[in-house]
């Protein structure tokens, strides 16, 4: 659901790798666009349905899943009305612009005995796999303290991203759950501490209405400390750090579509040793797209369920509303 960028050049084309899901119907606004596409994938014109025809997916049986790639304010909507037309749910992150909303959202499907799954491709992909193997195993000692940064210079191009009531806010809720989901996915732990700075550059139209730089502090129970930085009007940055007792993980890129990369620093024998785990290479829309197919055939509670999501939209919410430090 939804024919932007996204879906065009990542994921309709991730099916191509996907093991365990094919693309069967379409849902956007542009029907001359949805026409194109549909040829080019092989989909029935009758599988083509507009926003308002929206919920007669219920009527075709074809479709067990719907991915939802809209713009943040209308996951909500889509969502309760997917789970009214008896199809499971794969939505975009962020999961919604409100906790109300997100809870709302668990409702409807728990009601309708369907499941809601939020696409954090980065817990699926190899490398992340295996820097959250060696941060739990311990394998360089305790973790003391993680550093993250997601930024890119937002195009000025008034999109859907510069305006709060599709968006729900700038850099954090977009870029910025990166360093935040991530944090808490490598140490399986939730912040009990929260700080924050915001600052957007004045005269900037883009940010007449939401947030461009982002700076905020995680602190954990286990006593680890996070910094994070999100922004939209730098070059890109995407990497992380974790430095731990005996060695340090390093991701950079860590929050691209591909070409991601690991180093690692740590000095055996008191030797100083670097190594980098070769990339794997897979398509991170694919794999969760086939866990998510894997689910659903299996009965299985998705890795990344709207609960987990859940406390994700609560803390960004807490970040950029209560600026102070502040309880969980």
């Amino acid at each position: 659901m939804g024919l932007g960028r996204l879906a065009l050049t990542e994921i309709l084309p991730a099916f191509g790798k996907s093991k365990h899901a094919r693309p069967v119907a379409l849902v956007s606004g542009d029907a001359d666009k949805m026409s194109k596409v549909a040829q080019q994938y092989g989909i029935k014109a009758s599988s083509c349905y507009s926003y308002q025809t929206y919920d007669n997916l219920k009527n075709n049986p074809e479709v067990e899943v719907i991915y939802i790639v809209l713009p943040n304010a209308l996951h909500h909507e889509y969502t309760l009305r997917g789970a009214r037309a008896g199809k499971h749910i794969l939505c975009e992150k962020p999961m919604a612009t409100s906790v109300k909303e997100c809870e709302e959202m668990i409702a409807a499907c728990q009601k309708a005995g369907k499941k809601l799954m939020i696409a954090y491709r980065i817990q699926y992909e190899p490398l992340n796999r295996m820097a959250q193997k060696a941060v739990r195993e311990k394998t360089y000692g305790t973790t003391k303290l993680i550093q993250m940064m997601n930024c890119q210079n937002e195009a000025h191009d008034q999109q859907w991203r510069h305006k709060k009531a599709l968006a729900g806010g700038g850099s954090l809720p977009d870029v910025g759950l990166y360093c935040l989901n991530t944090t808490r996915f490598l140490l399986g732990e939730e912040p009990t501490e929260v700080s924050a700075q915001i600052y957007s550059t004045p005269g900037d139209d883009r940010f007449k209405e939401i947030e461009e730089n982002v700076s905020f502090t995680l602190r954990f129970p286990s006593g680890v400390i996070s910094q994070c930085i999100s922004g939209y009007g730098t070059f890109n940055a995407k990497s992380y750090a974790v430095h731990a007792e005996t060695g340090t993980i390093k991701m950079d890129p860590a929050f691209s579509y591909n070409g991601l990369a690991q180093e690692r620093e740590h000095a055996p024998g008191g030797k100083q040793t670097t190594e980098k785990p070769s990339n794997p290479g897979k398509d991170q829309f694919a794999l969760e797209m086939d866990h998510m197919a894997e689910c659903v055939r299996q009965n299985k509670t998705p890795y990344t369920p709207a609960k987990k999501a859940f406390r994700t939209s609560a803390l960004w919410k807490l970040s950029i509303s209560r600026p102070k430090k502040t309880g969980p």
